[in-house]
């Protein structure tokens, strides 16, 4: 096995304990609010409260990246969050539990910019999308297998020994990842020559286009804004799926916590499939059109497309069986698009500022953890039902299609004066 397989297996092996650790709180929410008296409108300000740590420190996460290195930060970020995800389990009410969930959330807000910068410092342009979407595609796994450990421990041992024990999950992880894997693959001791080069390989475009244009540059771009608006699309529906999902299987279907735990197994099981082939499909079509831009373009509409409309639906069904069919099918044309949204930004802005742009547009995707949750949470008190939370969610899917088609294009190298001079090919 190369060297960068190494690296890649630990980031996929976080992907799924960051994700075991945020379910958990969404798995265990019925015994949770039932001890510390919380109602629907409070739940959803606790999940919401999670983003706010985590959509800012996507951006302190991407540029810290990119100014000590992915290494140190993937190891300060695994530190922070296993800590607070066992903190969970000393929450006593409502505004304790808000607390520990955003000081949670800033622990994990650098892993998916930092994950852009690893890859982009361990692997060739020819691999970076499917590298990020391996890399990523651990997440729905651990959301997969968060419903019947925590709940299977939660109901065993009780809700605050699951969270202890996801986070001892980190603290093993850390272990390995500072032991095997080192800044940048030049200072690994048992790397090839050969590999090195293989490495190297393909970094022109994007790296002589803009190595000297500032940051604002770039986070003024409309690719760049555009690739967050449709980002944000992809949020809104996972974070709903991720926080609310469960809770509406157990109030509006009248699931039992061990069936729904069972439940959301599938789509989850769907979403790692989903994953894990999205940069693989992206560049398959980079590798037989030559168009790195326009593959992540045509995977990121269609699937995204495909995926607010399955939840929209999901919402109107009368069924159980239909509303699970549909959320599985969202979810896993949503993953579809999990590489892409990193590619554009590897195929289009200079390494130096890759975790910097990473972080910015992850924070402001983000945000749809800060809004939908609450909004969400709002909804279903305010009317009783959750349809008009699932069709809002395919709605705001549908205009992050709409600005990708419309906006996303090849960024020019910065001229003096910092306008637009003739774009390079993507």
């Amino acid at each position: 096995m190369k060297k960068r397989h190494h690296v890649l297996l630990l980031l996929f092996l976080a992907g799924i304990i960051n994700y075991l650790d945020r379910s958990a709180l969404s798995v265990a929410a019925p015994l949770i609010s039932k001890d510390l008296g919380l109602g629907p409108a409070d739940l959803g300000f606790v999940f919401s409260s999670f983003f706010v740590g985590y959509a800012l420190f996507n951006f302190v996460g991407g540029w810290a990246a990119d100014r000590i290195g992915g290494k140190r930060v993937y190891a300060l970020s695994m530190t922070a969050w296993s800590l607070f995800c066992a903190l969970t389990a000393t929450a006593t009410g409502f505004v304790s539990l808000l607390v520990i969930r955003v000081l949670f959330g800033m622990g994990e807000g650098p892993l998916s910019a930092t994950n852009n910068k690893v890859v982009h410092t361990w692997f060739p342009r020819r691999e970076a999308a499917s590298a990020v979407g391996i890399a990523n595609c651990g997440t729905p796994l651990g959301g997969a297998i968060a419903g019947p450990i925590v709940g299977f421990v939660a109901l065993a041992y009780g809700w605050q020994v699951a969270f202890v024990a996801a986070g001892l999950l980190g603290v093993a992880w850390l272990a390995v990842w500072q032991f095997v894997v080192t800044e940048t693959p030049a200072q690994h001791a048992g790397i090839s020559p050969a590999e090195l080069g293989a490495i190297a390989e393909g970094r022109d475009d994007a790296e002589a286009a803009g190595r000297d244009a500032p940051l604002g540059f770039y986070l003024r771009q409309p690719t760049v804004l555009a690739t967050a608006l449709a980002f944000f699309g992809y949020n809104y529906i996972l974070f709903f799926f991720l926080t609310w999902f469960p809770t509406y299987l157990t109030q509006a279907r009248h699931l039992s916590i061990k069936d729904m735990s069972l439940a959301t197994v599938l789509p989850w099981m769907l979403g790692f499939v989903g994953l894990a082939s999205s940069g693989i499909l992206s560049d398959a079509i980079f590798r037989r059109t030559g168009q790195a831009l326009q593959a992540r373009k045509l995977v990121l509409t269609v699937c995204l497309g495909v995926a607010g409309l399955s939840v929209a639906l999901a919402g109107l069904v009368e069924t159980t069986a239909g509303a699970l069919a549909l959320m599985s099918c969202a979810v896993f044309f949503l993953y579809l698009t999990g590489g892409t949204y990193w590619a554009i930004i590897q195929d289009t802005v200079a390494g130096g500022r890759i975790g910097s742009v990473s972080g910015f547009v992850h924070a402001l995707a983000n945000c749809a953890g800060i809004i939908g949750p609450a909004v969400t949470g709002l909804l279903v008190q305010k009317t009783g039902t959750y349809t008009s939370a699932f069709v809002l969610a395919g709605g705001i899917a549908a205009l992050g299609v709409l600005a990708v088609i419309a906006f996303v294009k090849p960024i020019g190298p910065a001229s003096p004066d910092r306008s637009l001079a003739k774009p390079f090919q993507g």
